[in-house]
């Protein structure tokens, strides 16, 4: 038997050369994306730069933490306004979204036969891509005025209660449809061993499949609060507030989200009317949007590394 020789191992020529190119793609596609993302960072950092020295020349840095609120064209930039009103939206978004969208993925994981998954899974993914704009005519023509008015005799007709309840509704199907896919990769293995020992369908879901699947339901649940806090359109049309904000704690009223402020603001791009800094804080804010997801997503990614279980 002859020998194998080294060319023999490293295969045929031109598919190597085919892989060698696809190799360079590949790269040059990832590079592409790293590039786009430091132009944009460096984009940030410029106007941010222009915003603090607009402040520093003009009103002076006391106006990012004022009582006044968020009415940048009048040169009036409290932070807390715009972060406060970002987080209320989201928790209450969230506190919607989680039973919902667990709810969902349980019954769809655990509980549904095929026939019935196969059915439903496509039509949660489809309800995922509802547009924003649909969801906001929709607080405003029944959640706000039939629901939130309702139960509230003192809530507004635009307030942050309808609007989060909106944003909430509309990420229940991400955390659905991710949560779903995590507890369906649990192996059936686990499912036998817990009926095994006697254990019901409702305690095999909530200790042994929960427990299981928990990296990827709290990645589920990051994703919603990410998109929740990137959701625009739906606060702009629904929580009112459109030319700035006064400081508040009430759901019940008018507010503001770092991304409602942006679009509100944004509206004629560079012929923003008002104060000197009104157009560079659009790079203030869309800055402290980016770390704020950051920070979310680093500490999100730590705590999945830490409860992750491999099988």
């Amino acid at each position: 038997m002859a020998a194998i020789g080294i060319a023999e191992l490293q295969g045929n020529a031109r598919r190597r050369r085919r892989e060698s190119r696809i190799r360079r793609v590949f790269l040059a596609a990832a590079a592409t994306a790293i590039v786009i993302n430091v132009a944009i960072l460096l984009s940030l950092f410029d106007g941010v730069v222009d915003f603090f020295r607009e402040l520093v020349e003009g009103p002076g840095l006391g106006v990012l933490w004022n009582d006044t609120g968020w009415f940048p064209r009048r040169n009036l930039f409290d932070v807390k306004t715009v972060f406060v009103g970002t987080v209320m939206i989201s928790l209450i978004a969230m506190l919607v979204a989680t039973p919902l969208g667990l709810g969902a993925a349980m019954y769809l994981s655990e509980y549904a036969g095929r026939r019935p998954r196969r059915i439903l899974k496509p039509i949660l993914e489809i309800l995922a891509g509802i547009p924003s704009v649909v969801m906001a005519y929709f607080v405003i023509s029944f959640i706000s005025p039939d629901v939130v008015q309702r139960l509230f005799a003192s809530a507004t007709f635009y307030n942050m209660l309808g609007a989060g309840i909106g944003v909430g509704i509309l990420i229940s199907p991400i955390v659905a449809s991710v949560a779903e896919d995590a507890m369906h990769a649990v192996p059936n293995t686990l499912r036998e061993a817990s009926f095994g020992l006697g254990a019901r369908r409702k305690a095999t879901t909530l200790r042994t499949v929960f427990p299981a699947a928990v990296s990827g339901i709290v990645a589920a649940l990051i994703l919603g609060v990410s998109r929740a806090i990137g959701e625009t359109l739906v606060v702009t049309l629904a929580a009112g507030a459109t030319g700035g904000s006064a400081f508040t704690l009430d759901p019940l009223g008018p507010g503001q989200t770092m991304t409602a402020a942006l679009a509100s603001l944004a509206t004629g791009s560079d012929q923003v009317k008002g104060g000197s800094a009104a157009f560079p804080s659009l790079f203030f804010l869309g800055a402290l949007l980016f770390l704020f997801t950051l920070v979310l997503n680093l500490a999100s990614d730590r705590f999945v590394r830490r409860v992750r279980r491999k099988y």
